[in-house]
């Protein structure tokens, strides 16, 4: 198995890096993070930097309907394959980043725990055996939802647009490599409260068959993220609110909530 790590990307010194988070450490290295990167001997702390995305993804592929307590919830059937939009990449946000509402919408703004998988190799009409070698590691996801536009115009849910409001693509901080996230739960904590606890073993599609199906319909490149959906106790983000999402040996991603002073209704 691939070694267990924490990768990072950060900011310091006007310059960009990346490398492996230990404690309050960062252990440099040079390269390409998904190309047989080179430790050095250098370390930075990480009270020192401005943490980043850890990658750089072209898209971010995010999962509907993909855990069965939610589709009981909803009594609505498990999908015979995967359901999905796509964030556009101006959405991606890091660790403590503040959220912000759109200026033309007024509406409810919902967080969505999730996990995310992130693709290491250049992947398309994969196996499913094969899948998890394209598979870099995991890191956690916030899949914010501006909810009030999804279903606004009868004639067409809007997906996309709902899900790529600036700030609302966050993932981080970290990339796990060398763990099994079927054994792992997500949790959600919002303003000091869990609102989501669930097991990721609970997927449709658990993460070697979502990488081979979706690498059928597109070529998914180093840095992709494929946020595998949520399940019960997503909900809605008062303004002023801090959210967290964590995953036991993947990380904790937080962020606040800043809302807008004055929104205008939606556009």
């Amino acid at each position: 198995m691939t070694e267990r790590l924490q990768w990072v990307r950060f900011r310091h010194d006007g310059r960009t890096g990346f490398g492996t988070l230990s404690g309050d450490a960062i252990t440099v290295y040079d390269g390409e993070m998904f190309a047989q990167p080179k430790r050095t001997d250098k370390t930075v702390a990480l009270g020192g930097v401005t943490l980043l995305t850890p990658s750089e993804p072209s898209k971010m592929v995010g999962l509907v309907n993909n855990f069965r307590a939610l589709l009981t919830k909803l009594n609505q059937p498990v999908p015979e394959e995967p359901l999905y939009f796509l964030k556009a990449p101006s959405a991606f946000m890091a660790a403590g980043g503040t959220i912000e509402q759109p200026q033309f919408y007024s509406g409810r703004v919902v967080f969505e725990g999730e996990l995310g998988i992130v693709i290491g190799k250049r992947c398309k009409d994969v196996d499913e055996g094969a899948a998890l070698s394209h598979v870099f590691g995991y890191t956690c996801v916030n899949d914010v939802t501006g909810f009030d536009v999804l279903n606004k115009d009868p004639q067409f849910a809007q997906w996309t647009r709902a899900k790529s409001y600036d700030t609302f693509g966050i993932f981080g901080p970290t990339i796990a490599t060398g763990i099994d996230p079927s054994a792992l739960s997500v949790r959600t904590i919002l303003n000091g409260e869990e609102r989501q606890n669930y097991p990721i073993s609970d997927m449709v599609f658990q993460p070697a068959r979502l990488v081979s199906l979706i690498s059928r319909d597109m070529t998914l490149l180093p840095g992709d993220v494929i946020a595998c959906g949520t399940s019960v106790g997503a909900g809605k983000m008062p303004p002023g609110s801090t959210i967290e999402i964590s995953i036991e040996g993947v990380g904790a991603l937080r962020n606040t909530f800043a809302g807008v002073a004055a929104a205008v209704g939606t556009k």
